[in-house]
């Protein structure tokens, strides 16, 4: 399932995906996919994610089964 919170917060902090994964450490590649839903990060790599867009886990990762 695609990632579309957390590409919205990145384009709302002005962040290229390049420059979102400089900022956590990772590759391009690694925040595009993520994005995609073709990648399942780890949670530090999320809560690093979440530092960098000032985000709460909740909001860019969780997922509501319920509705």
């Amino acid at each position: 399932m695609k990632n579309i919170r957390l590409k919205m917060a990145r384009v709302e902090k002005d962040l290229s995906q390049e420059e979102l994964a400089k900022i956590v450490g990772v590759s391009r590649q690694t925040i595009g996919l993520i994005e995609l839903g073709k990648y399942n990060p780890t949670l530090s790599l999320c809560i690093a994610i979440c530092k960098a867009l000032s985000r709460t886990l909740d909001e860019l990762f969780w997922e509501d089964d319920s509705s």
